[in-house]
Formats: C-alpha cells, sequence, structure tokens
C-alpha cells in the first residue's frame, strides 16, 4: 500500500487591511485549508475570497475556530468552561459554512487553532465540547487534532472521522505534547531537520522528543505554518521530498 499524507495549513489569517501570509501560492502545494473564522483573524471579505481560492484549487475546506483573542491571535491562553466551548466553535463553524456554501462548496472537517488547539488536546472535557459542537453540526465532519490527544479520543467516541496531526516544524515533549511556543527547542527552523522528522513521522510513526526520547505518533496530516516567513519555500521543499520518497499527497 503507498503511504500517503495530507499537508495542511491554517489560511485566512488577516484581518482588514492587514494581511498575512502567502495564502494563493500554498493553496498551489497543500491539499487542506483550515480557514480562520473571525475570532483570532479573519473578517468576511478576507474569509469569502479565501474560501473561493480553495475552492478553485480543489483544496478541502475546513474550519479554524479559536478562542476569541484577536489581540493575542488566538494563542493566550483563556479560561472557559464546556458550554462556552461548544458555543464558540458552533458559531464560527456555521461562519465560515455560510461562505462555503454560497461558493457552492461542501465543509470538509474542523481543527481548532492555537490556545483551543492546545487546550482540547489535554483538557477532557472541552475535548468533548469541541467535539459535540463539530458533530451536532454535521456528523460528517473530519476532526482534527493533535496525535495521541483528548480532542482525538473524544472525537471517536461520539462516532467522528479524525485525523491525527502532526509538525513539521514544532518542537515535543515526552508525552506527545507540543513544545509551548518561547520555549527554547519550540520551534525547528532547520528545514533538513524539519523534513526528515516529517519522513519518520510518517514512515515510522515516531519523532524524537526535546529530550532526545522518540515518542510514538500517528501522521494522517502535517501542519505547515502559513504565518511564518519561509512557509511557501518550506512546502515546496517538504511537497518535493515526499514526492522523492513515493509517499503520496492527497486531502484527508
Amino acid at each position: 500500500m503507498t503511504p500517503h499524507i495530507d499537508l495542511n495549513c491554517d489560511m485566512g489569517e488577516g484581518y482588514g487591511a492587514w494581511r498575512m501570509g502567502q495564502d494563493d501560492a500554498l493553496l498551489d502545494l497543500v491539499t487542506s485549508a483550515n480557514i480562520a473564522c473571525g475570532f483570532h483573524a479573519g473578517d468576511p471579505s478576507i474569509m469569502g475570497r479565501t474560501v473561493k481560492a480553495a475552492l478553485s484549487r480543489g483544496v478541502s475546506l475546513g474550519a479554524h475556530p479559536s478562542l476569541p483573542d484577536l489581540q493575542g491571535f488566538g494563542r493566550r491562553v483563556m479560561t472557559i468552561i464546556p458550554d462556552e466551548a461548544y458555543g464558540l466553535v458552533l458559531y464560527q463553524i456555521g461562519a465560515l459554512d455560510a461562505f462555503v456554501r454560497a461558493a457552492g462548496g461542501k465543509l470538509h472537517h474542523i481543527k481548532p487553532h492555537g490556545a483551543l488547539y492546545n487546550m482540547a488536546a489535554k483538557d477532557a472535557a472541552l475535548a468533548d465540547a469541541v467535539a459535540r459542537a463539530a458533530r451536532d453540526f454535521d456528523p460528517g465532519l473530519i476532526l482534527v487534532g493533535l496525535s495521541g490527544g483528548e480532542l482525538l479520543r473524544a472525537g471517536r467516541a461520539l462516532g467522528l472521522v479524525c485525523a491525527s496531526e502532526v509538525f513539521a516544524d514544532r518542537g515535543y515533549e515526552p508525552g506527545g505534547s507540543l513544545t509551548p511556543r518561547g520555549t527554547t527547542g519550540a520551534m525547528i527552523e532547520d528545514e533538513d531537520i524539519a523534513v526528515s522528522r516529517v519522513l519518520r513521522m510518517i514512515r515510522e510513526g515516531l519523532v524524537r522528543s526535546r529530550p532526545g526520547e522518540d515518542v510514538e505518533i500517528q501522521a494522517d496530516t502535517v501542519c505547515i505554518h502559513g504565518d511564518q516567513p519561509q512557509a511557501l519555500a518550506f512546502a515546496r521543499r517538504l511537497r518535493g521530498a515526499l514526492t522523492e520518497e513515493g509517499i503520496e499527497v492527497r486531502s484527508l
């Protein structure tokens, strides 16, 4: 069986006159787009434009809901109860889906953003709330979350199809969580190392943690951070390496 992987990228993360990333060029390289829904980034114009650009290239459309944190780009931890998380996520999925339907497309997946993503990977009650919002909106949505995390466990318990996500440019801790941003080793800046880590995660199901231990991991989809300065060059490099290794790049 030919090994395969999905390449996803967070997109539409501008706001008003402010733009982030090289979405149009990256859409030629990735197979899934996680589109900001207005709470950490994105506005109606950007959401609509990004949806149409992704559809024109056959890229799968996903909602990228966040904590309500425009100023902090959704990366600041907030204390919220599960009912609040459920409402926040359901609201944002519905907002993006309106643009998807208007453009003649269909929403394919959901992937939480930033602090919400990391919180749901560890907190079982919060994970259940996020997964329920996805299921109640559309039980056919694919739920994307951190490999080995609580969000995927919650999604599977609710009968959702789940996809385990890995990161090319992020450090890992021994338990499989991501190294917190701002910590030494949180970001992998050497492209050779990042590519080799992705290939190993796909082929061996292992990643080297920051202290040096191997961690078991499942790789269904690889995240490319579109807000990084070298995102486009790295996406080209990674896609080329996957092709050379005989790994098919396709949507979930």
